[in-house]
C-alpha cells in the first residue's frame, strides 16, 4: 500500500525545510535505511532516511524548494500502484507543486485527469524565502525546442533578483504557462515537459495545483509557433537571441522599435532602459511638402498654433520595484524617523586615502573608509545596530552592513557579513564583487540578507547631502553626501578645506537622540583620523 511521507522536524525549532538534494528519484527502488534526501533545516542540512521499502512513485517538493513542516514530501508504494486518492485527498495547502515523474508503464492521475507518460509539468519555483509570485523576465526555450537536464528554460524576475531556472528534467517543451512579462503566483504551472508531439491540453484544462489562474493556449509541438517580429541577429549570442532588460523590451514593444537596431552598453552588449530610450532610428527621407515648407518667406509672421500631441507612456511594475515600493512604504509609516546630520573634515581622509592607494595593487575608496569607520562606531554603540519587535528590542553585536547599489530596475542592498571584522581593502573587494552582481543580476538572495545597519552614498553624483529612508529591519541608515572644497575656519584662520556631510536616519524606537548623536561623534573621530581606523 503506497505510503505518503511528509516533511520531517529534523530540529525542535524547526517550522519549514528545504530540499537541498534529491538522492532518490522516481522509478528508484528505496530500502529502509537509504537516504532519500538532503533537507535543509533553520540549523544545518541534514540527511533523512527511509523508514519504508518500496518504490518512489511521486516527489511534492521539489530541489530548493520550501515547505512547512508536514507538507507531503514523497509518497512510497509498489511500482506501478496508483496513489492518486493520495494527491487528491491528502496533499497540504501548503505543499510545493510537484513536478510530475510518470513511468510509461505506470501513468499517474491527478485529481482531474491523467497525465500522459513521460510528461513533466513544471511550476513557477520558489527562488528565496519571500517570494509569492514571479515574473518570467525572458524564455531561453521556446515550445517545440528539446530541453536537457540543466538547461536554462527562463529568466525569472523574483522580489529580490533575476535569476536564472534551469530545467530538472529532460524532453521537449510542449507548453508555456506564463508568457515573457507576465506575474503568476508560486506553484503556478509554468510548463510542460514531454515526448515530442504529446497532446497536454488536458493537463492544462484540469492543473490546479498553486492557483486557478487562466492558462495561456496550448501550443502544440507539431502547429507552427505563434509569429515573432523579424529580428536582425545583432547584439545576439551564437543561438541568435538578443540580449535586453525586461524593461528594454517593453518599452521597445511600445514605442515600435526593432531591438536588433539597438546598440546595447550592458554587461556583453546586453540592451538597457536607456539604450532604448536614447535610440534613434535612421532618418527617413525628407517629404517635399517639409521642404516647401523649409524654404517658404517667413516674412509673414502667424500665431502659433500648437500642434503637439499629448504622449504618455506606462511602465509595468517590475517585482522589485513593487518590492522597494511596499517594504520603504512600510518602514517610512511605520518608524518615526528623525535625522542627525554632521559635517566632517575630509583632509586626513584625503591624504591617508593617497598613501594607502600608494601601496602596490592596492586601491581604497572613500565609501570603504564610510564602512570601516561606521561598522568600528556600530561596535562602540550597538543599539544603533539594533531591531525593532513589538516585545523587545534586539541589539545586535555582530556587525553587518548593507550598501545600497543602484540597479537599473531599482535599487538593491548587498551585505558585508562581519563588516567590523574586515580590512579596508577586503572591503572594497568585496564592495566591487557584490555591486557587480548586482547590476548583472547575478547576485543570490543570501548575499542580500541580514544587514544590521545600512549605508547609502551618493557623493559620487555630487550630491551634497540628503536623507534616506531605513532599511527595515535595521534601525539606522546613512547618507553619505560628496566632498566638497570650500572656505572653513582652522584655528582662527580662514583657509581652503575639504569637508562631507553625512545624515544619519534612525528610528526612535530604538535610538534616541542622544544615542544618535553619540554615534556620529565616535563616526566623525574614526572618519577625521583615519589611522585610527589601523590599529
Amino acid at each position: 500500500m503506497a505510503t505518503v511521507i511528509t516533511m520531517p522536524r529534523l530540529s525542535d525549532t524547526m517550522t519549514e525545510g528545504v530540499v537541498a538534494t534529491w538522492l532518490k528519484k522516481v522509478g528508484d527502488t528505496i530500502k529502509t535505511g537509504e537516504i532519500l534526501a538532503e533537507i535543509e533545516t533553520d540549523k544545518a542540512t541534514m540527511e533523512f532516511e527511509s523508514f519504508y521499502d518500496g518504490v518512489l512513485l511521486h516527489i511534492g517538493i521539489q530541489e530548493g524548494e520550501t515547505a512547512p513542516v508536514d507538507s507531503l514530501l514523497a509518497i512510497v508504494g509498489k511500482a506501478g500502484e496508483d496513489f492518486s486518492a493520495l494527491l487528491a485527498g491528502g496533499v497540504p495547502k501548503a505543499e510545493a507543486a510537484p513536478v510530475a515523474e510518470v513511468k510509461s508503464e505506470a501513468p499517474v492521475a491527478t485529481a482531474k485527469a491523467e497525465i500522459p507518460a513521460g510528461v513533466k509539468v513544471v511550476t513557477m519555483p520558489r527562488l528565496s524565502d519571500t517570494m509569492t509570485t514571479g515574473t518570467v523576465a525572458t524564455w531561453l526555450k521556446k515550445v517545440g525546442d528539446a530541453v536537457k537536464e540543466g538547461d536554462i528554460l527562463a529568466e525569472i524576475e523574483t522580489d529580490k533578483a533575476t535569476m536564472e531556472f534551469e530545467s530538472f528534467n529532460a524532453g521537449t517543451l510542449l507548453y508555456i504557462g506564463v508568457e515573457e512579462g507576465g506575474t503568476a503566483p508560486v506553484d503556478t504551472i509554468l510548463a510542460i515537459l514531454g515526448p515530442a508531439g504529446t497532446d497536454v491540453s488536458g493537463v492544462v484544462a484540469n492543473f490546479t495545483v498553486g492557483g486557478t489562474a487562466e492558462a495561456p493556449k496550448v501550443v502544440e509541438t507539431n502547429s507552427a509557433p505563434a509569429p515573432v517580429i523579424a529580428e536582425v541577429q545583432t547584439n545576439t549570442n551564437a543561438s541568435g537571441r538578443i540580449f535586453a532588460s525586461p524593461l528594454a523590451k517593453k518599452i521597445a514593444q511600445d514605442k515600435g522599435i526593432n531591438l536588433a537596431q539597438v546598440k546595447g552598453s550592458g554587461e556583453n552588449g546586453r540592451i538597457t532602459k536607456s539604450d532604448v530610450e536614447n535610440f534613434t532610428p535612421s532618418a527617413a527621407s525628407t517629404p517635399a511638402q517639409s521642404v516647401s515648407q523649409a524654404t517658404s518667406s517667413v516674412s509673414e509672421v502667424k500665431p502659433f498654433v500648437p500642434a503637439g500631441e499629448v504622449f504618455q507612456e506606462e511602465i509595468k511594475n517590475s517585482q522589485m520595484r513593487k518590492t522597494i515600493a511596499r517594504r520603504l512604504s512600510e518602514s517610512k509609516f511605520t518608524a518615526p524617523h528623525y535625522y542627525l546630520t554632521i559635517e566632517l573634515d575630509m583632509d586626513n581622509a584625503i591624504a591617508s586615502r593617497n598613501m594607502i592607494n600608494s601601496l602596490p595593487e592596492t586601491k581604497v575608496s572613500f565609501n570603504d573608509m564610510v564602512i570601516k569607520a561606521s561598522a568600528m562606531a556600530l561596535k562602540k554603540h550597538p543599539q544603533v545596530n539594533s531591531q525593532w519587535r513589538e516585545d523587545a528590542m534586539v541589539i545586535n553585536h555582530h556587525v553587518n552592513i548593507g550598501v545600497a547599489v543602484a540597479v537599473e530596475d531599482g535599487l538593491m542592498v548587498p551585505v558585508l557579513k562581519f563588516t567590523d571584522q574586515m580590512s579596508l581593502t577586503q572591503i572594497g573587494v568585496s564592495v566591487k564583487d557584490l555591486a557587480g552582481k548586482a547590476k548583472s543580476k547575478k547576485i543570490q538572495p543570501a548575499e542580500m540578507e541580514g544587514s544590521t545597519f545600512t549605508i547609502s552614498n551618493l557623493g559620487m553624483f555630487g550630491i551634497q547631502s540628503f536623507t534616506s529612508i531605513i532599511n527595515q529591519p535595521n534601525s539606522a541608515i546613512l547618507s553619505v553626501g560628496a566632498i566638497i572644497e570650500k572656505p572653513v575656519v582652522k584655528n582662527g584662520q580662514i583657509v581652503v578645506g575639504n569637508t562631507m556631510t553625512v545624515t544619519l536616519a534612525c528610528d526612535h524606537r530604538t535610538v534616541d537622540g542622544a544615542t544618535g548623536a553619540q554615534f556620529l561623534q565616535t563616526f566623525k573621530a574614526f572618519m577625521e583620523n583615519p589611522v585610527t581606523m589601523l590599529a
